[in-house]
């Protein structure tokens, strides 16, 4: 493979040689803009993608071959045309995404309009500003990084554009352009740290902050949950304080769903007054403490461990929680938040003799399902509800039903499909099932959706809960014992309970979409360094979420108040005061090192000349100046030693040939004689 490489490098480096200056400044600002509209190939209607790829490939060829540009009259339509598609495509020309879409079609027809150098500075400029709008949609440590790629390549060929005389190589231009952002690094971080911030996302626009988020929805229908679980983002973290639960406890309580209208469950809504009644929760063995930063869904569903004891508390955004113990928060979550809770695993919930309101978690649809409601009617007429409960999850259990992410479709009487045809689903499919028979058999019960489980990242700590663990389960009510949590799943999959979706699927159907998470499994148990390297970053991306885009106001003032508090301390700030005048000093000497000492004294004359009433102009050079002060009154002698002392300078700074050894000696001796 070295060989046919470094043939490659060798041809590449031929032909970037061959280039004229321009065509290589241009082809470098070509590669900055092919990054910055990279990223917005994946939310972009197909044909601004097209049209944009298909003017960045016209830009090469023509700067390749060195053909004209087309010219207004071509351009004018094509660009009319564009607006006119974004306006059939988006409805408007305002907001989030028509504006993107429209500036991604300015920076793809500026390329083609590129004449002057002017035009080659709008460019960069236009690049820039749609570099940030690459945040609307991604703001994690990847997007950073290639966003900081990209300014790295814009910056590398503006600073191109503004060389006079000989080009320095490539890898010089780079370091430049590196050297400059370093220098302007601190100051955006101070910026970043101190600078008033607003509520609201860290990037966006309010009218569409939440949109393209996805998350947990209040209803559930068959098919659902299994289009989310494969999805491999980040739902929440969490960060336990106390000992952490066991994998089978990990219930992530979301929505509570008790309407059913044949195929899609729904909440119940506010009870009347006659099924309102107090709720009453008994907490059993120790609370668990932890703290949850759950990501940007645009919904208003709010996670905490099963079952939160206490409402979480959000920064001007009121957590409420219902009847059913759902908790929600006022507005969207549109940005990252991160909340404390406290949660008891193990509980009992309306814990008494008879169940207020119990016909809202019996009802049924009439006119589907004749074999499950049937089926229920036979099991009703076992005496102990829990032996009905056990009976339906035998069934499960014993008889060859099937747990995959791609069941088949569902008619209109879709329990009956499930149980009696199909036999295979997903984990919705399983609590539906399950709750309409418990209903029929005339057992209240409830579906409820939320996450099962999560995975510990061993750098941090922390456990990572994705939408891959979207999961649905039931509760019963029994008399005396209150709403009982039951898993139907873990009847047909128990390693969906005990480890995760992975292991579940890879059991069940080994080649199927499972087998990709069973293929994972194998590859990162046989290289360790893999899911080192994997930990590693999900740790780097959760440290991203923590300081940068969950960097509230709240937490703003939080560092900021002990920064103050810290400068209180004399001692600290004396030390702080010393250290920066050392650093000061330091720098200082190392400028005054640098300093080259025939330009120190060409600054000298220039002063001194400027004390006789003839200062140098700001854009005069040393030949020019030499030919003014020929023509001025400057004494004759005076006249000599300056047009001497230009001359040797010029010839210094200029010249093909090397400088003498002593032309510092002699240019001081000159600038004596001026004085």
């Amino acid at each position: 493979m070295t060989a046919p490489l470094a043939a490659l490098r060798a041809r590449l480096a031929g032909f970037v040689g061959r280039l004229s200056r321009d065509k290589a400044d241009t082809l470098l600002l070509l590669a900055g803009a092919l990054l910055v509209l990279a990223p917005h190939a994946g939310h972009l209607p197909a044909w601004v993608t097209a049209l944009c790829a298909t003017t960045l490939a016209w830009r090469v060829a023509i700067t390749v071959r060195g053909t004209r540009l087309p010219p207004a009259l071509l351009l004018l339509p094509l660009a009319v045309a564009s607006m006119g598609g974004v306006l059939l495509t988006f409805h408007t020309l305002l907001g989030r995404d028509a504006g993107v879409a429209m500036l991604v079609l300015l920076v793809a027809f500026k390329m083609l309009e590129m004449r002057a150098r002017r035009d080659l500075f709008v460019l960069v400029f236009l690049c820039l500003f749609l570099l940030l709008t690459t945040f609307f949609y991604a703001q994690g440590i990847g997007t950073a990084l290639m966003m900081a790629a990209s300014l790295l390549l814009l910056l590398t060929a503006q600073l191109s554009f503004q060389f006079t005389g000989a080009v320095p190589p490539l890898r010089r231009r780079l370091w430049l352009a590196a050297r400059t952002l370093g220098l302007a690094t601190p100051f955006a971080l101070l910026l970043f740290f101190v600078f008033p911030r607003i509520q609201g996302p860290l990037w966006g626009m309010p009218a569409d902050a939440a949109s393209g988020k996805s998350g947990l929805s209040n209803s559930m229908a068959p098919g659902n949950l299994s289009n989310l679980a494969q999805s491999d983002e980040t739902a929440f973290r969490v960060r336990f304080i106390d000992p952490a639960p066991s994998q089978a406890q990990l219930y992530w309580r979301g929505v509570v769903l008790g309407r059913f209208d044949g195929r899609t469950w729904t909440q119940v809504g506010a009870p009347t007054p006659a099924q309102r009644a107090p709720i009453s929760v008994a907490a059993q063995g120790r609370a668990v403490r932890h703290q949850v930063t759950l990501e940007a869904s645009g919904q208003h569903w709010l996670f905490a461990l099963d079952l939160p004891a206490e409402l979480p508390r959000l920064a001007d955004n009121p957590s409420a929680v219902s009847p059913e113990l759902e908790l929600s928060a006022a507005l969207p979550i549109a940005q990252p938040v991160r909340y404390d809770a406290v949660s008891h695993p193990d509980y009992r919930l309306q814990a008494e003799a008879a169940l207020t309101g119990a016909e809202r978690w019996l009802a049924l649809p009439d006119g589907f399902n004749p074999r499950a409601l049937a089926a229920g009617a036979a099991l009703g007429r076992l005496a102990h509800p829990r032996e009905r409960v056990n009976t339906v999850l035998r069934r499960f259990h014993d008889q060859p039903y099937a747990y995959t992410l791609e069941p088949p479709l569902l008619g209109r009487d879709s329990v009956d499909q499930f149980l009696y045809q199909t036999r295979a689903g997903f984990c919705e499919h399983y609590a539906s099932a399950f709750v309409f028979l418990m209903r029929a058999a005339g057992v209240p019960a409830r579906v409820v959706t939320g996450y099962q489980g999560g995975a510990v990242n061993p750098v941090d700590g922390v456990l990572t809960v994705r939408q891959s663990d979207a999961h649905a389960w039931a509760e019963v009510w029994l008399a005396g014992r209150g709403w009982l949590r039951v898993d139907p799943t873990a009847a047909v999959a128990p390693e969906r309970v005990r480890r995760d979706l992975a292991h579940a699927l890879a059991r069940k159907d080994p080649f199927g979409i499972a087998g990709l998470g069973d293929l994972m499994q194998f590859d990162v148990a046989r290289n360790a360094w893999l899911a080192r390297l994997r930990f590693e970053i999900d740790a780097l991306d959760n440290g991203w979420s923590q300081w940068v885009l969950n960097y509230t106001p709240q937490r703003q003032h939080g560092v900021l108040d002990a920064l103050g508090s810290a400068l209180l301390d004399r001692r600290l700030l004396a030390a702080l005061a010393i250290g920066a005048l050392l650093l000061a000093l330091a720098r200082a000497r190392r400028m005054r090192a640098r300093v080259d000492p025939i330009d120190a004294l060409y600054s000298a004359l220039s002063m001194q000349l400027g004390r006789l009433g003839l200062a140098r102009g700001a854009d005069e050079g040393p030949n020019a100046y030499r030919a003014r002060l020929a023509a001025s009154a400057l004494a004759p002698a005076h006249k000599y030693a300056a047009g001497q002392f230009l001359q040797l300078y010029s010839a210094y700074k200029y010249g093909a040939q090397p400088s003498d050894a002593g032309l510092a000696a002699t240019l001081t001796t000159l600038l004596t004689t001026l004085r």
